[in-house]
């Protein structure tokens, strides 16, 4: 008999959510045959069935369980009925943590944790070796350190809760709604953004041939290889040839080791609107791409997002973000929060008709406004003029990024 877990991926996940079985309990399954949908923080993923075998339902569906809970059993008919009877999880409930996995006590030395988590301890500068780990045999998780920090904080201060007469008065008229995994994770990664001191650099771009090109290889692109062209596989090219002239800004920061540690290698995250948040989807090794992979690689990504189906992989290991608020069809400029731990992140705004001076002559052309953040502890203002500069380069000649 084989026990499904929801085991430790890393990345800071600590909980899931069943969000729907394939499978009726006491259903006969093959190897590998999918079982359950669990949405984490980054995607929704199919977990398969380990072997052959009858399953047994644990965590029902719209449950939340956390790392090591068991979600289901897979056997024959006699193990499964020799076998414990395990608690099931209600909606929004947790399940219990079996028994070889209650909280053990930690030793200074030889404490677990992940580096995610280490790092966090110590940019809260809190001494892990206080903090009661709730993971897998005694595991310190991320929400462990920030509960640690919470209540430990000298400055905590309570937030009032709504009076009971204004509860009474609007009991009916009130909703509360529950976060989804994605946004919750959003709100984890904007409060840890907090601690990075950031500023921006704004421009704008001279766009004209670049729309130009566009405009006129869009039709053709999707009649022969069934591709929507945009301006997004140029807008990452530019910004990749940008990256290989200023390296820092692709690039993270250790705090414990005071590094910048610069990346030889291009996996662009691109922010992207999701049913349930926003999500960065990763293309991978992007120096080595044409133009028309990238944007086959978008509109695949895009499909998965929109489905649900993307992948964990296919969402991790960035090193620089961009996010196209153009796409959307509104907004001039914007100022959005570092996808730690990057040190950077790009706005690219929609290309619209301005006018701009030449030699002294006014006339129309397409302008696309950009705003880049960084953090300030890894580059410093002119360094990301000097990054936007050559962005703009690459932009205003988009037939040389045609050839890379």
């Amino acid at each position: 008999m084989k026990e499904i877990r929801f085991v430790d991926v890393g990345e800071g996940i600590t909980e899931g959510h069943i969000k729907k079985w394939l499978v009726a309990d006491g259903a006969e399954v093959k190897e590998d045959q999918p079982l359950f949908q669990v949405e984490t923080d980054k995607a929704v993923v199919n977990m398969p069935a380990p072997i052959d075998g009858v399953v047994k339902i644990v965590a029902k569906e719209n449950s939340t369980v956390k790392v090591g809970d068991t979600i289901a059993q897979v056997g024959t008919k006699e193990e499964l009925s020799s076998s414990p009877v395990l608690p099931s999880a209600t909606v929004q409930q947790q399940i219990p943590m079996p028994q070889e996995h209650k909280t053990v006590p930690i030793e200074h030395e030889g404490v677990m944790a992940t580096p995610f988590v280490r790092k966090l301890a110590h940019d809260l500068n809190i001494d892990l070796a206080t903090v009661t780990g709730t993971g897998p045999n005694g595991r310190i998780l991320e929400n462990d350190v920030r509960g640690h920090a919470t209540a430990t904080s000298p400055q905590k201060k309570t937030i009032p809760k709504f009076s009971e007469t204004l509860e009474e008065a609007h009991q009916n008229d009130i909703v509360r709604v529950p976060m989804s995994q994605t946004r919750k994770a959003i709100a984890r990664n904007m409060e840890a953004s907090l601690s990075v001191p950031t500023a921006v650099h704004m421009d704008l771009i001279d766009a004209t041939q670049l729309y130009s090109i566009v405009s006129g290889a869009k039709v053709r692109a999707q009649n022969e290889e069934g591709v929507k062209l945009t301006f997004l596989p140029f807008i990452i090219k530019a910004a990749v040839a940008a990256l290989k002239e200023n390296p820092n800004f692709n690039a993270s920061f250790d705090h414990e080791t005071m590094e910048v540690i610069q990346k030889k290698y291009y996996n662009i995250g691109i922010a992207a609107e999701a049913p349930d948040g926003l999500k960065v989807a990763v293309i991978k090794f992007v120096d080595k791409k044409s133009i028309l992979s990238i944007a086959k690689e978008l509109q695949n990504l895009g499909e998965k997002i929109k489905n649900e189906t993307i992948s964990l992989d296919e969402m991790r290991d960035n090193t620089f973000t961009i996010t196209n608020i153009g796409s959307l069809g509104g907004g001039y400029l914007a100022v959005p929060i570092i996808n730690h731990p990057d040190v950077a992140i790009l706005a690219t705004s929609m290309i619209r008709d301005d006018a701009v001076v030449r030699d002294g002559i006014v006339r129309v052309a397409k302008i696309m406004p950009f705003s880049l953040v960084f953090d300030h502890r890894v580059v410093d203002g002119a360094d990301a003029v000097k990054f936007g500069n050559s962005f703009k380069k690459y932009i205003e000649d988009p037939e040389f990024l045609e050839m890379m």
